[in-house]
């Protein structure tokens, strides 16, 4: 597998770069001798795309996605080449609260995204961010590609808009993209202490409870963060195949696990027992999501590389020595 693009003078666009997934996306690329652009809403100090310096060895435009000329602006200005859209406002808490700043960030940023796509001359291929909840509530689990997109909650229904979005560019327009539907993402980086995995370290290493806000009975995969960067990669270096171009993918390590017990696996790999508070106060959240990656093993020839107990095990090395820092 190739992890990129294989050209070094390919010009990225990542939008969301501040974030989890966008932060790690760009590591990579640099990695690899890309020449990433990134769009930033935020300036936030914490994220890994500043710890790591790597602000200061791309180019930043400052903005957000709905405003439609700004990416315009972008494709064109700085010659894109490849777009990974990542940006969003990912909270299912926030959604619920603020649906519509939701709904612009996630639908309108997407159209927005396509469009200008669509406008380029030089824009040869597209990554699309969907993620497990455009499924919303479905029948049966684990989710297949074929099921419908069926959102019910703020947050799910932007991700299944998003994602329809999407599909009608590649089937109008035949526009060069194919989209990832993720699991629950964690990793070292994550700024969102109410997620639960960095909710629960911050906790434990500050010898507290730690909150389940739920019931704890929830069931979700957790998707290593650098997992899900090698999947982007991947689809990206595959978009040229006819069996890749205009699909979707899930991507899991299919280990869905209850709120609970990620809890208890992160207790026991910190050597730490304090027992959860269980507050049970969510509301808007899907009970059962899980993925199938069958279609992203034998199309695309996928593997997750790290194990639940392997991603925690980094994640909670970078919280140790990130709040460690801090204090």
């Amino acid at each position: 597998m190739k992890p990129t693009p294989s050209s070094t003078d390919r010009q990225v666009l990542v939008t969301g770069a501040t974030g989890l997934l966008g932060s790690g996306l760009i590591d990579e690329l640099l990695t690899n001798r890309l020449k990433p652009v990134a769009l930033v809403r935020d300036r936030v100090p914490d994220s890994n795309f500043f710890l790591s310096g790597n602000d200061r060895k791309v180019t930043i435009v400052q903005g957000c996605l709905e405003d439609y000329a700004l990416v315009e602006r972008t494709l064109n200005e700085y010659e894109i080449d490849t777009v990974f859209h990542l940006g969003a406002q990912t909270i299912v808490r926030t959604a619920n609260h603020s649906p519509l700043s939701t709904f612009e960030a996630n639908i309108k940023g997407t159209w927005n995204v396509l469009e200008a796509c669509r406008t380029s001359k030089l824009v040869r291929r597209i990554v699309i961010a969907s993620s497990d909840k455009a499924y919303g509530t479905s029948p049966s689990a684990p989710y297949t590609e074929d099921q419908p997109l069926r959102g019910e909650h703020p947050y799910d229904v932007s991700k299944s808009c998003a994602d329809l979005l999407a599909q009608s560019y590649f089937k109008t327009y035949g526009l060069p993209l194919a989209i990832t539907r993720c699991g629950n993402i964690y990793g070292g980086g994550d700024l969102n202490y109410s997620r639960i995995v960095p909710g629960t370290i911050k906790a434990l290493l500050a010898d507290e409870p730690p909150l389940i806000r739920s019931d704890g009975t929830l069931v979700r995969d957790y998707f290593y963060v650098k997992d899900a960067v090698s999947a982007c990669l991947l689809i990206a270096d595959q978009l040229d195949r006819d069996e890749v171009r205009g699909q979707a993918f899930n991507f899991s390590n299919e280990t869905p696990l209850t709120v609970l017990q990620v809890v208890e696996l992160i207790s026991g790999l910190m050597g730490k027992r304090l027992k959860p508070q269980v507050l049970n106060v969510v509301s808007g959240e899907i009970k059962d999501q899980r993925l199938s990656s069958d279609k992203a093993r034998s199309v695309l020839n996928w593997r997750a590389r790290y194990s639940i107990e392997e991603g925690l095990k980094e994640t909670i090395g970078w919280y140790e020595s990130h709040l460690g820092r801090k204090a």
